[in-house]
Formats: structure tokens, C-alpha cells, sequence
């Protein structure tokens, strides 16, 4: 990988450097191992067909620890002959040099990468425990190399040199620039110490809290016997089953600790204590009061997390963190979670009204709770509005979803999926691989690993294995759509709800942006853009699910292989703002939670609950919802840094999502026009990070983005003075990849 991706925890959620300045572990009885690894799949250059492919099919766990110091023992060494260049420091010699060093690196990362989100074994941990500083003193050696930064910052500093340079080479000088001053390499060498110590305590304490969600989401199952199933679809009922055999209990029902298999039970379950009993495991995750608990976990990172960033120069955490993100500030990030909070109670008011009057209707004699919510809200959705989700689902088949979504891509960009191909190796039997063609001619690979599995991490999200660029010839993207979908038995379709749907489009459109990449620099290639930017095209592909093109040609009754009928799809477009209050709110809980935690004065001692739930309060948080993401289970933002005060992205991303689809929506040529296709792709799909994200949003809507555009598309009330917010949204610099769960 490149030394820019290793800094700033881009790469596997870590930010960790040592005490230890230059100074790797290469101990003597090391060296015979590293050298026998400079050979191993997990570090060589990819081979066959494509430009190269990942070999999965070489991979053993024990050649991780020897294969990673082998890397780290070359990226050392080119970077020294970087840092000890005697010639004048100029853009090529010293960024474009640092563009291309790192290859090992960058194909271990690959790899790795893949086994702790997709193969965690308890062997796999235990070697992610003790890789941690050998990343440790790789990344304090490149922060603390003087020489390095001093060419680093030579380049930046000459005028004429960089007026020369291109506009994508001078946002890459400045990239780099930036990246090593926000990270320490401008201080002075007690400070880089002190900040390298706390880096690497960081990086155990986030490996520690994902090994303990992963445990309880692994351990906790809870199996329901055959007399208490009432109300739950049949396809749901053989997930179940089929998921009790997976855990080794044929003629059982599981449900498993995941949001993909508690949501429907939630839904669907007549039996409220089990409800209940399912709604308490999965929100308790990392708060079980035992040696798997995150809570002193927390605790810990907060006050490291504020102790370093005192060191770096910044007020907070968020300060910091916001900085190189389109909002710019903590304070524009509230103000606009603020503006959508009010509404998104008052929503949730109003649908809590709505089912607590089917439940008396009923005679249940219950206050609508938590686990009741998901339940009375699909009563209501049938009452109000005729929706049934189990018949929606009916034609929900994931493999007919699938080739809508590579019509879609076909329609809009000229994208066509050969495949699948079984000419490439892969990790897992589940894993699926097809060519992309972008108007004839080979764009990428696509890589499909939809279901649910024992040792994989919960939730959606994409992976670049390898990112375009122009550095020696063209380099082709290798992209992959991750998603935890309840596998059912050999040879049955499996069937998804409507919002499961969406987050397929939504990963998809994260892949299309890595697929659609066309820069010359890795480090700003695909998706590499700022945190509250990169949920954006995604955000926006959702929408494309529920177009009539889609739907009448890949929504197909599972029994009948009808298309979806028209009569059903208008329900379905009458209900689209149906239990927004719900998702919305919370959604911005965990949000507001995430950048209230990050913007303390004093993190000295957080009790992790205590704040949660005092927080809550004064925010005035229903008590018949939780936050999305409890903070002991929150892993966005302490399995790593990548949205540690930046889960407000989804809904600052979600605001130029909704504002963009209504320049499809608006268009001649209706969602599918051509003309705007191209905008985007030219603006905001092929260019990365080589251009400032408000320009190019500008340069594609031809304005800057407006706010009421989301509250529209919620059915929120829009702001009496909606006609000016657009370019104080733009000017206040107003989204993993994509990771939902």
C-alpha cells in the first residue's frame, strides 16, 4: 500500500505508532523468516489474468506475522531511499515516488482486511492482537522521519514548483503535507513519542472492543421453539432453521445477534416476551457486564483520544477530525442534525400515536416499547396504508435485485457484468466474481459476498482490493459488495425486505464509484474522498430501486416469476416516507451521541452509559426507540477512527443525495437521463478527490446543494427560508467504505 493510506488510520481502522521512532522489530531470529515471506501470496505482486487478482487460494493464517514485517521491511527500505534522495525534492522524487512505494504493503492490506471483516476466526484474533505494532512501528517510523517530511514539505512550500504542477498534483502535495502535520510530524521529538505511545494503546483498544462485539455477536443466539413462531413469514421461519443447522442444532430456530435476523423477528413476532428477549440481546452487545464488556474500553479511548489530540494542536477530538471533512466544523455538523432533530420527534410522536391506537384496538393493554416498535409500525403500515411487507418481499428475490442493479449500471454509465466467472480464486465458496465493461471494454472486477456467516462482522459495506490509477499504465479497480443477508436452504431464492434492498443499491453504489474511478494517483482515487462525502453516490443509488424500469423487470413474485403489480407499487411510493421518524431519529441519536462524546472539554471519566443515557434525556429522545447504535456496540466509531466523529456523515451525505436525485428525478430523460448520467459521472463518480467536493457538486447541479431536498424526501417539513441555505450549506462545506448496519 502507499505510505499517504497508512496515515491517518486509513487502512484497517488503525492509527497506530510507537515509541519507537525508526526502529522496527527485525530482530535477528526474525530475519530468516522474512525473507523465506517475501515470496508469500499476502505480499507479491498479484498474478494472472486482469492486471493480477488477489490469491486467496494461497493464503494461510500462519504466514501473516512473517509475511507483514517482509512488507514493512521493504517499505522501509523504499522509503529511506525516498528520504535520503540527494537530489533537490521535487514532485516526482519525492510524492509521485511516494505514490509508487508501498506495493507489499498495500497488497497485505488487501488481505487482511478481508480476514478480520470476512474469516475472523479465534487463530485469526489472536494474530490481529500481535500484529498490532508491527503497524505500530511502521507508521511511527514514517511520521518521525525528519528527511521525509522535510522533502515533503520543500515541495509543498515551492511556489514555483507547484504552480507548475497540475491541479490534481497540487491537492496531492497538499494532501500529503496536511496529513503529516495533522498526524505529528511538525512536532518536536518528546511530543511524536508521547503521541506514538498513545497511538498504539489506541490501536490494541480497538482491536480488543471489535474481538468483543464479534464475541457476543457470535455467542448470543436465541432459539425459538416451534410453538412460539407465530406470526412470522414462512421464508423467515427457514432462515431460522436454516441458521439453527448452522450452529450445529438441526430441527431448531435461531435467531442470530445481528440486525439482519433480529429486525424481521421484531417485526413479525407475535410473542412479545421473545421480542423482547431478541431486542435485549442485540442492543446489550458489548454491555454484558462480563470480560467482553466495551465499556472501560471506551472510557479509555475517549481520554487517549482527547490527551492526543491536545498534543496535535486541536480544542477536540471533532476539531481534528472535522477539519479535512466538506463540513469543516463541528459546530456546522450539529447545526444540521439539529435542523432535522426536531422534525424526526415530532415524527416519531406521531407514529407512536398510530400504533399505540392498533394496539388498544386490539386490547393489549401495552405503552408501546422499544421491541414493540418494529412490530406495531408493520400493523400500521398495513392499516394506513395497505402495505404488507411479507408480500412486498414475495418479489424481493436477491438474484433478480442483483441483475437490476447491473441494468441499472448498464442504463445509466455504459457498465455491463460478465459472470460469474470462476477463472479467479476466492476466500469463501459463497464468493461470487464478475468482469465489468464499460462500453466494451474492461473497466474491473466485481466480487459478491452477500450472506450472513460465523466469523464475519454484521452489516454492509464495500471493499476497493485494489484502486484505480494512471501511475505506470492503467491500473484496473477490483472491487467487492459485502452484505450479511440469511442464507436459505440449498437451492431456494432468497428473499429480502424493502430496506434491505435499498442498502443493496446503497453498497452498490459505493462499488460503482470505485468501478467508475479515472485519476492518475492512488491516494485520491474512487472512493478516497472526504468521510461526509463518500456516502453520497451511495446514498443516491438507492433510489434507483424503486424506478418502474427496476421493478417491472427484476421485482418478480418468487412462485408466479410475475412482475411486481402496479397496484402494489403505488403503496410502496405511498408509504416512502412511512416510519421516517423511526429511522431518522434513531439514526441522529447515535449521531448526536457520536459528536457530543468527541467535542468534551474533559474525557478524563466518561462512564459510557451514564452519558448515554443523560444525554439522551436532555436531548429529549423517545423513550420508545434506541439509538441505532448503542455506544458499547458502536462500532463505527471505536473499532477505529474511520467515523469516530463522523457518523453525522450519513445525513450530510443523505442531504446532496436527495438534492442530486432531483436533478434526475427533474430531468427529460426522467432517472435514467442521459445527459445528467454524464454530469455526474464527469463530476462527482470519475474524479475522486482530485477536485474540492463542493465544486464538483456545484459543477454537476450547476448550484450549491440544498438542504430542503432531504426534509422533502423524508416528508418533513421544509425550512420557511429554504431559498438561501444552499450555498451556506456549500460554504460551511456541507457523505469503508460505506458501512451500514
Amino acid at each position: 500500500m502507499r505510505t499517504k493510506l497508512l496515515l491517518g488510520a486509513a487502512l484497517m481502522a488503525l492509527t497506530a505508532c510507537s515509541a519507537e521512532t525508526a526502529e522496527i522489530d527485525t530482530q535477528a531470529e526474525d530475519t530468516a523468516e522474512m525473507t523465506s515471506s517475501s515470496d508469500s501470496a499476502l505480499i507479491a505482486p498479484f498474478d494472472g489474468p486482469y492486471g493480477g487478482v488477489p490469491a486467496f487460494d494461497e493464503v494461510a493464517l500462519e504466514d501473516f506475522e512473517p509475511a507483514l514485517k517482509a512488507a514493512v521491511e521493504e517499505g522501509l527500505a523504499e522509503i529511506d531511499a525516498i528520504a535520503q534522495n540527494e537530489e533537490k525534492p521535487t514532485f516526482e522524487n519525492t510524492i509521485r515516488a511516494l505514490e509508487e512505494q508501498g506495493g507489499a504493503l498495500d497488497r497485505f492490506g488487501t488481505y487482511y482486511g478481508i480476514w478480520s471483516s470476512n474469516l475472523s476466526t479465534p487463530e485469526f484474533r489472536e494474530i490481529e492482537t500481535r500484529l498490532i505494532p508491527v503497524f505500530s512501528d511502521y507508521e511511527a517510523s514514517i511520521i518521525q522521519n525528519e528527511d521525509l517530511f522535510d522533502r515533503i514539505r520543500t515541495v509543498y512550500q515551492d511556489k514555483a514548483q507547484m504552480r507548475a504542477l497540475t491541479e490534481e498534483e497540487r491537492r496531492l502535495v497538499e494532501d500529503y503535507y496536511t496529513d503529516f502535520v495533522r498526524s505529528g510530524a511538525a512536532l518536536d521529538e518528546k511530543t511524536k513519542t508521547k503521541i506514538a505511545d498513545l497511538n498504539e494503546r489506541l490501536s490494541e483498544l480497538y482491536t480488543q472492543f471489535s474481538q468483543n462485539l464479534l464475541h457476543d455477536e457470535q455467542s448470543y443466539v436465541t432459539y425459538v421453539p416451534e410453538d412460539r413462531l407465530g406470526g412470522l413469514p414462512d421464508d423467515l421461519v427457514d432462515s431460522m432453521a436454516a441458521t439453527a443447522e448452522g450452529k450445529g442444532q438441526p430441527g431448531k430456530y435461531a435467531v442470530a445477534n445481528t440486525r439482519s435476523s433480529m429486525d424481521p423477528f421484531l417485526t413479525y413476532s407475535d410473542d412479545r416476551a421473545l421480542r423482547k428477549e431478541v431486542w435485549e440481546t442485540y442492543y446489550n452487545r458489548g454491555d454484558n457486564g462480563d470480560e467482553y464488556d466495551n465499556n472501560a474500553l471506551i472510557s479509555e479511548i475517549l481520554r487517549l483520544r482527547q490527551e492526543r489530540t491536545r498534543l496535535q494542536g486541536y480544542g477536540t477530538f471533532a476539531d481534528r477530525a472535522l477539519e479535512k471533512q466538506v463540513a469543516k466544523t463541528p459546530e456546522a455538523a450539529m447545526d444540521l442534525m439539529m435542523r432535522v432533530w426536531p422534525a424526526a420527534k415530532a415524527r416519531v410522536a406521531e407514529e407512536v400515536a398510530d400504533m399505540q391506537a392498533v394496539a388498544d384496538a386490539e386490547g393489549a393493554e401495552i405503552e408501546i416499547k422499544p421491541w414493540d416498535y418494529r412490530y406495531y409500525a408493520e400493523k400500521v403500515r398495513k392499516d394506513k396504508y395497505d402495505l404488507d411487507n411479507t408480500e412486498v418481499k414475495q418479489y424481493l428475490q436477491l438474484e433478480n435485485l442483483r441483475e437490476g442493479m447491473f441494468w441499472m449500471a448498464g442504463e445509466l454509465y455504459g457498465l455491463t457484468f460478465e459472470g460469474p466467472i470462476d477463472t479467479v480464486p476466492v476466500y469463501h465458496e459463497d464468493v461470487r466474481v464478475w468482469e465489468v465493461y464499460k462500453d466494451g471494454d474492461l473497466q474491473g472486477l466485481w466480487y459478491f459476498d452477500p450472506y450472513a456467516r460465523d466469523g464475519k462482522r454484521s452489516g454492509a459495506w464495500m471493499n476497493a482490493y485494489r484502486t484505480q490509477d494512471r501511475l505506470n499504465g492503467e491500473t484496473m479497480p477490483i472491487v467487492s459488495n459485502n452484505s450479511n443477508f440469511v442464507k436459505g436452504r440449498p437451492g431456494e431464492p432468497v428473499l429480502i425486505s424493502w430496506d434491505d434492498a435499498e442498502t443493496l443499491f446503497h453498497e452498490f453504489g459505493h462499488a460503482i464509484h470505485g468501478l467508475l474511478s479515472d485519476v492518475t494517483y492512488p491516494t485520491l482515487a474512487g472512493t478516497a474522498v472526504p468521510r461526509d462525502y463518500v456516502e453520497f453516490p451511495s446514498q443516491v443509488h438507492e433510489n434507483w430501486l424503486a424506478t418502474p424500469e427496476v421493478l417491472q423487470n427484476y421485482a418478480l413474485h418468487v412462485d408466479t416469476g410475475e412482475p411486481i403489480p402496479q397496484e402494489l407499487v403505488d403503496k410502496i411510493e405511498k408509504a416512502a416516507t412511512f416510519n421516517q421518524g423511526f429511522a431518522t431519529t434513531e439514526y441522529l441519536a447515535s449521531a448526536l451521541i457520536d459528536m457530543k462524546l468527541h467535542t468534551l472539554k474533559d474525557a478524563s471519566d466518561i462512564d459510557p452509559d451514564v452519558f448515554e443515557r443523560e444525554t439522551l434525556e436532555e436531548l429529549g429522545m423517545p423513550d420508545e426507540l434506541p439509538m441505532r447504535h448503542r455506544t458499547p456496540q458502536f462500532a463505527h466509531i471505536f473499532s477505529g477512527e474511520g467515523y469516530a466523529a463522523g457518523y453525522y456523515a450519513y445525513l450530510w451525505a443523505d442531504t446532496f443525495g436527495a438534492d442530486a436525485w432531483e436533478a434526475f428525478a427533474e430531468a427529460d430523460g426522467g432517472a435514467y437521463d442521459e445527459e445528467v448520467a454524464q454530469r455526474f459521472v464527469e463530476n462527482v463518480l470519475s474524479v475522486g478527490n482530485t477536485v474540492d467536493p463542493v465544486e464538483g457538486y456545484s459543477a454537476f447541479r450547476g448550484r450549491d446543494v440544498d438542504v430542503n431536498a432531504l426534509m422533502r424526501q423524508r416528508g418533513f417539513p421544509t425550512e420557511t427560508d429554504a431559498d438561501a441555505p444552499a450555498e451556506s450549506v456549500g460554504d460551511q462545506g456541507m457523505n469503508g467504505v460505506g458501512d451500514v448496519d
